[in-house]
C-alpha cells in the first residue's frame, strides 16, 4: 500500500478513539463568560494531553487575559509536527467554545452527555466545533502512527472564543503571535460546509448592521395635526432604503445569494396603543454586501436618504451600527490551499469541489484581512447551534482522511 492508503486504514481503526474524545470533549461546558460560562480552561487542558499522547513536536500555549474567568486567561494553542522543511505549515484551525445549550426541553438527552446512536453522535459542540478538532487531531495521530514525516510542517491552531467574537481567541493570536503564519501557509478552517463536504468557502459579504431611530411628537391619534408621526416617517424609510439594491447592482454567482442584500429586520415596539400617535419608532437593517463595494460607500448612502426623510416629515433620525465589518480580500480560487484540498476531496470522495462565497462572517475572514489566504470547509449536517446538536461518525472519519491526504500531499 502507499502512504495516503496507509493512512486511509489507520484512520478507520479510530472509532472508538472518535467516541471518546468526543465524550469528554462534550462533558466540559466550555462556554464564554458572556454566556454565563468560565471559559475554555478545562477543554484546552484536555486537548493538550491528546497532543502529547500523538506526539506533536511544539505545543506553543497563547493565552488571553480575561478577568470574567476564574483563570483569570482564555487559552489558545497552536501545535506543530514537524515536516522535512519547515519554511511552510498546513493549517487546520478550530475552537474550543460552543454555544449554550438553550431550552432544554427541546432536548431529547442531556446536551453535555455523549448519546450514540447508530452513526450519530448526539451532544451540544459535537459538530461546532468538535468535529473540526478531532478530524485535525485524527489526521496528525494517523500520521505519526504510521511513521509518516510531512514534506512540511502540520499546525494545529486551536483558539477560543470565536462564538463571541474572537477578541480573546484567533484575533489575539494574530495581534500578539502573527509571526507564527507565513503568507505561504495552508490554511483550513472545518467550521462550516455543506452535507456533502463539497464546497470550499473562499470569501465573506461585507456585513453592516444599521440602527434607525425615528424622533416625531406623540399626540391622540384623532389630532395628528398636534403631532409628527415617527411610525409613518419610519415606514417611509423603508421604502426609500430599497432604493439601494439599485445602487449596488453587481451579481457573483459565487454566492449563493449572488447579490448584495438590504433587508429590514428587528422592530422594537412604539406606543402600547392604538390611538397614540408615537414619538419614537426604532427599526433595524441587516445589509450583507458584496466585497467589491466599500462600507464607506454604503453608509454615505444610507445618510443620504435619511436625509431626504428627516426634511420631508420633519423628524430626527438617528443612525448607529451594531456592527460594521468591512470583507476581507476573498481567498484567489486558485490558492495553493484551495488546490491542495479541491484534490483531496476529489481523491476521497471522487467528486468534484465547488467553489463558494457566504453572506454570514467565519473566523477565516480574520486571516484573510491579515493576507493570510484562508478557507473554510466542512462535510456536515448543519446542526451546529441547534437543540440535538449531532455530528455524524461517518463524516468525521472521511474528513480526517482529506486532511491525512492534505497532510501527506503538501
Amino acid at each position: 500500500m502507499n502512504i495516503v492508503e496507509r493512512l486511509y486504514q489507520r484512520i478507520e481503526t479510530y472509532h472508538d478513539t472518535i467516541i471518546e474524545w468526543q465524550k469528554n470533549l462534550v462533558a466540559i461546558k466550555a462556554l464564554a463568560p458572556e454566556s454565563g460560562g468560565d471559559g475554555e480552561l478545562e477543554k484546552a487542558n484536555y486537548v493538550r494531553q491528546i497532543l502529547q499522547d500523538i506526539g506533536f513536536d511544539e505545543v506553543q500555549e497563547i493565552n488571553a487575559p480575561d478577568e470574567r474567568v476564574s483563570a483569570k486567561i482564555r487559552p489558545n494553542i497552536l501545535a506543530k509536527i514537524y515536516g522535512e522543511q519547515r519554511h511552510r505549515t498546513v493549517w487546520v484551525l478550530s475552537h474550543l467554545d460552543v454555544v449554550p445549550e438553550g431550552d432544554l426541553k427541546d432536548w431529547h438527552s442531556d446536551p453535555f452527555k455523549l448519546v450514540v446512536n447508530g452513526d450519530k453522535l448526539i451532544g451540544r459542540g459535537v459538530e461546532d466545533n468538535h468535529q473540526g478538532l478531532v478530524c485535525g487531531l485524527l489526521a496528525a495521530k494517523a500520521l505519526r502512527e504510521e511513521g509518516v514525516t510531512p514534506v512540511t510542517n502540520i499546525g494545529l491552531a486551536i483558539v477560543a472564543d470565536e462564538e463571541n467574537g474572537s477578541t480573546y481567541g484567533l484575533e489575539y493570536v494574530l495581534k500578539h503571535h502573527r509571526e507564527q503564519f507565513k503568507e505561504n501557509d495552508l490554511i483550513i478552517v472545518p467550521d462550516a460546509g455543506d452535507p456533502e463536504g463539497r464546497t470550499i468557502e473562499v470569501s465573506e459579504k461585507s456585513i453592516l448592521w444599521i440602527k434607525f431611530v425615528i424622533k416625531g411628537k406623540q399626540c391622540h391619534a384623532s389630532t395628528p395635526q398636534f403631532g409628527v408621526n415617527a411610525h409613518r416617517a419610519a415606514a417611509h424609510l423603508v421604502v426609500e432604503l430599497d432604493k439601494l439594491y439599485n445602487f449596488y447592482p453587481l451579481r457573483d454567482e459565487t454566492y449563493d445569494t449572488p447579490w448584495s442584500t438590504f433587508e429590514p429586520t428587528k422592530k422594537q415596539t412604539n406606543v402600547p396603543n392604538i390611538n397614540t400617535i408615537p414619538a419614537q419608532d426604532v427599526f433595524y437593517y441587516d445589509c450583507r454586501v458584496l466585497p467589491n463595494y466599500d462600507l464607506a460607500d454604503v453608509e454615505k448612502a444610507v445618510l443620504d436618504i435619511v436625509g431626504s426623510i428627516r426634511e420631508k416629515y420633519g423628524v430626527g433620525i438617528e443612525v448607529s451600527y451594531p456592527q460594521r465589518v468591512q470583507a476581507a480580500p476573498p481567498t484567489a480560487s486558485d490558492a495553493p490551499v484551495v488546490q491542495a484540498l479541491a484534490a483531496a476531496i476529489r481523491a476521497v470522495k471522487k467528486v468534484d469541489p465547488k467553489i463558494i462565497g457566504i453572506g454570514g462572517g467565519t473566523v477565516a475572514a480574520l486571516f484573510r484581512h491579515q493576507n493570510l489566504p484562508a478557507i473554510v470547509w466542512g462535510t456536515i449536517a448543519d446542526t451546529c447551534h441547534q437543540p440535538d446538536e449531532y455530528a455524524l461518525l461517518s463524516n468525521i472519519i472521511v474528513d480526517a482522511k482529506i486532511l491525512a491526504f492534505v497532510f501527506s500531499k503538501t
